[in-house]
């Protein structure tokens, strides 16, 4: 999607459009981006830096019209745990390191793998990170005091457990009426923002009747200071780059999930098509320039883009002037941003968990009782009490695993023989049966796609239902889809064994991509081209006429048309009729 396609016929009237709902956006991703930043384990200043560069750069260079790039929740516990395990420098070299994987992704066009994750997955570890959100902001709502941040969930509770008689009254009546502000304004007044409404309500609230009582940004990191993000480098050489690589890794996955999933909820209410791969470049050149200016790993946030939608938004430039309402914010109010307590952040964060934990879908999903429902407990799971990688990749080996079984339980393979009461003479397997089987000519259908996961099935299924060595074995392709090289090596197997035991494969109906890879594998020549048939009806001709006629002398299975003169006929008889 090229810049000028996505303001195509842009005017006066376009441009008002995106200016309010650029101002809507930037308002409510200021105390957003503060939240996001603390809980990550960084000061509040990064997240509204992110928030103004990513805002301008995603907007630029991504491949949605309406996307709004910035700090997100599902971002925090990976950050916080690279924070307190690799410190905040290291941090934003991560962050570059996965700005440099997107960018890759988006320029070999990888962005199409995303649709591969299942969704149980998903809304697994969305679940998780929602639930480790919510209980991570337990602490700012009490006011608790000499807590120590954890990497792992189980720690952080008994934190909280061991620290339960330091709660401040202060905090939690300043929390309540944060919580009580949002939901009341977002009840009664969707279009206002409520999470601004509550953060300023419960802040003059604490600062009119709590003064120096509650936490603030100030008396916990010092005052936000009003100035454009200054530029500075990071320090980059090959042993950060081996040691961080691993974390830039799981930004990278998470980061490029988040902004598809946002673009594809864009698609949805807009009406337009993103191009994934150019999202990818555009969250990848983000994400290397930010690190720069001290900001924390950014996305698409499916809330803001859907509020930028809602708003009236007509092009990506809406998101551009987010990131400069931000901005423009950030130099007149930061003095008074320093002020708002921690306890009014922890009630907004707390609602985006709430959000975010796709608790209807976990449910539904749930409720099928099916092999999803583990891999979406196990993920949840796994995301609360280990971590995000971990998760993610026991739920995708998981997952293919499951979808192997399935799939093998797919590939029917099954004896026919002509029905001579139906049209065509059509084949069927009912037709087959002890006193009614060619000893000569064996038919089998087979059906479903022939992989490394059905590929032994296949096999063992064959030798078993031609145990007799016929003549002829005719295989049935036609509903053959697809055939890995595993597949094919079982197939090679067949062919030896059989042509060994003076058997003879002939195949039908062989599809384009089986058909490539035998040619490829030069087992297409090993059968020989004569023995392969467009119709089935052909190959069944040709081993008619290629078979013992000694051996059909007497016989009573009368398998086809032919059988019953072929059956009675002298010796002689049957020679003139396959010399004819």
């Amino acid at each position: 999607m090229k810049w000028r396609g996505r303001i195509e016929n842009y005017n006066k009237v376009s441009f008002r459009k995106d200016l309010i709902s650029g101002i809507i956006v930037g308002i409510i991703a200021i105390p957003l981006g503060m939240a996001f930043a603390i809980s990550s384990g960084v000061k509040p200043e990064y997240g509204i830096y992110t928030t103004i560069i990513a805002g301008v750069l995603i907007s630029i260079f991504g491949g949605s019209k309406f996307q709004i790039g910035g700090p997100t929740g599902a971002f925090i516990p990976i950050l916080l745990s690279i924070v307190i395990h690799y410190g905040y420098e290291n941090l934003l070299i991560a962050g570059f390191l996965a700005g440099v994987i997107l960018t890759l992704m988006g320029i070999f066009k990888m962005g199409f793998l995303i649709q591969f994750i299942p969704r149980p997955v998903t809304i697994g570890f969305t679940a998780g990170i929602a639930v480790i959100i919510f209980t991570g902001q337990i602490v700012n709502f009490l006011g608790l005091q000499n807590i120590t941040k954890h990497e792992d969930f189980i720690s952080n509770m008994s934190e909280i457990g061991l620290h339960i008689s330091t709660i401040n009254t202060y905090s939690v009546i300043t929390s309540i009426i944060c919580l009580i502000t949002v939901i009341t304004v977002i009840k009664l007044f969707p279009k206002v923002p409520g999470s601004l409404i509550g953060l300023i309500f419960s802040s003059l609230m604490a600062y009119i009747f709590f003064k120096g009582e509650v936490p603030t940004i100030r008396s916990t990191f010092g005052d936000i200071p009003s100035s454009i993000p200054v530029f500075h480098l990071i320090e980059l050489n090959f042993e950060k780059i081996r040691t961080l690589i691993g974390p830039a890794f799981v930004i990278a996955m998470l980061g490029g999930i988040e902004s598809l999933l946002s673009a594809v909820v864009a698609d949805g209410m807009s009406g337009s098509r993103h191009n994934s791969n150019k999202e990818l470049m555009g969250q990848g050149i983000a994400n290397m320039v930010i690190p720069f200016f001290g900001g924390i790993p950014a996305t698409g946030a499916i809330a803001r883009t859907a509020t930028n939608i809602k708003s009236g938004a007509i092009s990506p430039i809406s998101g551009i002037i987010h990131g400069v309402i931000v901005l423009i914010i950030l130099l007149l109010f930061a003095p008074l941003a320093s002020q708002i307590p921690l306890a009014s952040m922890a009630p907004i964060l707390m609602l985006v968990a709430w959000n975010m934990s796709e608790r209807k879908e976990f449910i539904h999903i749930l409720k099928t009782k099916s092999s999803d429902s583990i891999i979406l407990i196990l993920t949840f799971l796994l995301t609360i009490f280990l971590n995000l990688t971990t998760a993610v990749e026991v739920g995708l080996i998981i997952a293919v695993i499951l979808f192997v079984k399935r799939m093998s339980e797919l590939l029917i393979v099954r004896k026919v023989l002509p029905d001579r009461s139906r049209q065509n003479q059509k084949l069927m397997t009912y037709m087959v049966n002890e006193n009614h089987d060619c000893p000569q000519i064996s038919i089998l259908t087979i059906e479903g796609s022939i992989f490394f996961g059905t590929a032994n099935l296949f096999e063992e299924t064959i030798l078993k239902l031609s145990y007799n060595k016929p003549k002829f074995l005719i295989l049935r392709f036609g509903r053959v889809p697809f055939i890995d090289t595993t597949g094919e090596a079982k197939l090679a197997s067949i062919v030896k064994y059989l042509r060994d035991n003076d058997s003879v494969v002939l195949l039908t109906g062989l599809q384009s991509q089986p058909k490539e890879l035998l040619i490829r594998t030069k087992l297409y020549d090993v059968i020989g081209k004569q023995n392969f048939f467009e119709h089935s009806g052909e190959a069944i001709g040709h081993a008619l006429l290629n078979i013992n006629y000694n051996k059909c002398l007497g016989c009573k299975h009368y398998a086809f048309l032919e059988c019953s003169s072929l059956s009675n006929s002298n010796l002689l008889d049957l020679k003139d009729q396959k010399m004819e």
